[in-house]
């Protein structure tokens, strides 16, 4: 069983930058592909950023490429997304959410969600 907590959403102006933290109980964790994804009012989810159990294969979204960059610390049980230049239409609740499938985009290829963490961007 893994449980995902995401901390560091919150209110920044338009070129701004954040950095979201998922951190995750369970040993296995490491072991785990990890993706982040976000859902903004209206909107269905989207897949945001990938990483697989080792942090060396990492994949993206275009709308975010260059601009986001997701990693891990398996010591710390931490998967980061470090958001830069962000934009009003990145505003949206922003889930990190675990799985057996590395590469995959999907959200029914992740068998473990946390509840969100709220980021929104003025312009």
């Amino acid at each position: 069983q893994v449980q995902l907590v995401e901390s560091g959403g919150g209110l920044v102006q338009a070129g701004g930058s954040l950095r979201l933290s998922c951190t995750a109980s369970g040993r296995t964790f490491s072991s785990y592909a990890v993706g982040w994804f976000r859902q903004a009012p209206g909107k269905e989810r989207e897949f945001v950023a990938g990483v697989n159990w080792s942090g060396g294969t990492t994949y993206y979204a275009d709308s975010v490429k260059g601009r986001f960059t997701i990693s891990r610390d398996n010591a710390k049980n931490t998967v980061y997304l470090q958001m830069n230049s962000l934009k009003p239409e990145d505003t949206a609740v922003y889930s990190c959410a675990a799985g057996r499938v590395s590469g995959t985009k999907k959200p029914y290829d992740y068998g473990y969600w946390g509840q969100g963490t709220q980021v929104s961007v003025s312009s």
